[in-house]
């Protein structure tokens, strides 16, 4: 029934001028407002994901958006430079910066402004 449809994905935050930065300044994304005080991020490949703010936020306890990238070091150094603190997480084989490596694919996690969880995943 729904196969042919067109779907999104969507979370909330606390505050969307501080998402707004974050997702385009920091991350580098295509941010644009939509209304009533949305934001929409513009993926490669045409994914789209609607940002809303909502005064009663809860974080996300897991990864809500994976970044697939070439080279996961260069990425971490660059985000670092940039202000992005990477988590980590007892029991994990993380290295100093981060970066999660020989238990699947090598992945770093850090959160947005309102802490929900994303990654940058070396791409397999």
């Amino acid at each position: 029934m729904l196969a042919d449809t067109k779907a999104f994905s969507g979370f909330s935050v606390t505050d969307i001028d501080a998402a707004k930065k974050f997702y385009g300044e920091i991350l580098g994304l295509k941010v644009t407002d939509e209304d009533m005080g949305l934001i929409r991020l513009h993926l490669v490949g045409g994914t789209e994901i609607l940002v809303y703010p909502k005064p009663n936020h809860e974080a996300a306890t897991y990864t809500i958006l994976n970044f697939v990238v070439d080279d996961i070091d260069t990425t971490v150094d660059q985000l670092t430079a940039r202000g992005v603190e990477f988590l980590k997480y007892d029991g994990f084989p993380q290295d100093a910066r981060g970066i999660m490596r020989g238990n699947g694919p090598d992945i770093a996690w850090f959160t947005d402004p309102a802490g929900n969880v994303l990654s940058v995943i070396k791409e397999s």
